[in-house]
């Protein structure tokens, strides 16, 4: 591991401010980032201060005045470069993907090749950031629409993807016009820290602008001063729903824009008709994936009342299958949770789902040894329950799923849609006329919803994100690049006569 910090240029102490090549320690308190794989110390950060904060808004504001100038193919293209950085140092930063955070090895990679695959999206999307053009009710008049850069967005990503979301949003921003201030979560800085050293290089190759790249470590004061400073007008916000809504208020209290990816309460449908031996690994990778701690992980499963056992006996072996260590191992399916508030909460669930009344079918169980000093380690854990029950309807980041029973399937998309969150969504079948109605608009409420997969590893083709408490924000690939530009309208009068809209004459 210390071979992979140092080609990453990460050290014992690491700075904690960035306007993209200039760095330094922040004035803030120190951070110290733990390993949840073992409980080692990775290293520590300085974070940073209201002065701090303040140099890089103004440096990024600065910046903005010659970024939005640079044509956004050429933008684009920087942007390229920076996909082939991180092709080359793919492997170290998905190792210390998985070492900070604690997902899989394969999970650490496929995080990094999700920032090279939005970088080879926001290549082509530099070409075609179009606008309409319309026929004016006025002769010799011309009309259309045009997108402009907004100015500094502000990205404040989780621990769960530490590095995905910055890109999701930065890549885009940047082909876009826009300059880009991150704060990354104080759980996993280092991670921050390496993405920048990375695209250190191309930021110097190409004269970018001192202040295009900004970076922010600090606990949730920078959250707070990013989306109450007027300078930013586009805070997007990947955590909780709570946290979702202490921005999404500030934000709109002084009428910014907000880009909220939040908490989802996930529901897979497994009708009569599904195919089983496709779905079974579908659920369990859904549910134990990073440990349950994907805002797209599976946590309830509603099963048709005629194959409920056999699909509960079917879990019951494949989770006797899973083996839960140490993630840097490939042959590991479950690594360690972020830290032990999160064992902490595992355990409150798992008591309140009790208290309920709820059976399980896989117990669940803090693991101790050796092999899991750091104390971050947890067994998957499957209940059956009922939906309403407050335990279910609340979103828990762990891999605790629950198993629910219906009948019909207009009661089956009753349930799913039943809970506050509404980001992913799945039914597995085989019937073409149950598969449509939960696609329709009738069917699921969900920003995602999917037929024979899962509810977790989306595509970044696709615009990501969900309704109601999940925020209702898009990122990604589709036409989300809509929401770090501002829509202008144009009219213009080539001829030699004044004619108003609607007809209006108006004479001096």
């Amino acid at each position: 591991m210390q071979t992979i910090l140092e080609t990453l240029r990460i050290s014992s102490t690491n700075h904690g401010i960035s306007t993209g090549l200039a760095a330094w320690e922040g004035r803030g308190e120190e951070l110290s980032s733990f390993s949840p794989v073992d409980g080692q110390l990775i290293g520590k950060v300085h974070a940073a201060s209201r002065e701090d904060y303040d140099t890089v808004i103004g440096q990024a504001q600065e910046a903005f005045k010659t970024w939005r100038l640079v044509p956004a193919p050429k933008r684009g293209d920087i942007v390229r470069q920076m996909g082939e950085q991180l092709r080359k140092y793919k492997t170290e930063l998905g190792t210390l993907v998985s070492y900070e955070m604690g997902k899989s090895l394969q999970e650490g990679l496929g995080e990094v090749q999700e920032m090279i695959d939005i970088c080879d999206f926001a290549v082509g999307l530099s070409r075609q950031l179009y606008g309409l053009t319309m026929h004016s009710e006025r002769p010799s008049h011309r009309m259309y629409e045009q997108w402009h850069p907004l100015g500094i967005v502000g990205i404040i990503s989780a621990f769960n993807f530490p590095v995905a979301v910055w890109s999701w949003n930065s890549m885009l921003a940047w082909v876009c016009g826009d300059v880009c201030v991150w704060k990354p979560s104080e759980k996993t800085p280092l991670t921050a820290v390496a993405c920048q050293n990375i695209i250190q290089e191309v930021l110097k190759t190409n004269d970018v602008p001192e202040g295009v790249s900004g970076l922010i470590i600090g606990g949730r004061e920078v959250g707070e001063w990013l989306s109450h400073d007027e300078r930013v007008p586009l805070v997007s916000a990947t955590g909780s729903t709570r946290m979702g809504k202490s921005v999404g208020q500030a934000v709109g209290g002084r009428l910014g824009r907000s880009l909220l990816e939040l908490g989802g309460n996930n529901a897979i449908i497994i009708s009569q008709h599904a195919d089983l031996p496709l779905a079974i690994p579908a659920i369990v990778f859904g549910a134990v994936g990073t440990a349950g701690q994907r805002c797209t992980s599976t946590r309830r499963l509603i099963i048709h009342e005629s194959i409920y056992e056999d699909v509960k006996q079917r879990l019951v072996k494949a989770y006797g299958q899973l083996r839960i260590g140490n993630p840097l191992d490939s042959n590991i399916h479950v690594g360690p949770l972020i830290d032990t508030l999160a064992v902490k909460n595992y355990q409150s669930a798992v008591d309140e789902v009790r208290i309920a009344g709820g059976t399980f079918v896989v117990e669940p169980g803090v693991l101790t040894g050796a092999d899991f000093a750091s104390g971050c380690y947890v067994q998957p854990c499957v209940a059956e329950v009922e939906n309403h029950w407050p335990i279910v309807q609340h979103e828990t980041f762990a891999p605790i799923l629950y198993l629910i029973k219906y009948s019909t399937l207009d009661e089956a998309i009753a349930l799913q849609n039943g809970v506050p969150q509404g980001l992913s969504s799945a039914i597995f079948t085989l019937n073409v006329r149950e598969s449509e109605l939960f696609l329709s608009q009738a069917g699921s409420d969900c920003g995602i919803a999917n037929v024979n997969i899962g509810t977790s590893g989306a595509e970044i083709g696709g615009a990501f994100g969900g309704e109601k408490e999940t925020g209702g924000g898009r990122e990604s690939g589709s036409d989300a690049w809509r929401a770090y530009m501002r829509r202008q309208t144009n009219t213009i009068n080539y001829g030699t006569t004044l004619p108003l809209a609607q007809g209006i004459k108006f004479e001096i």
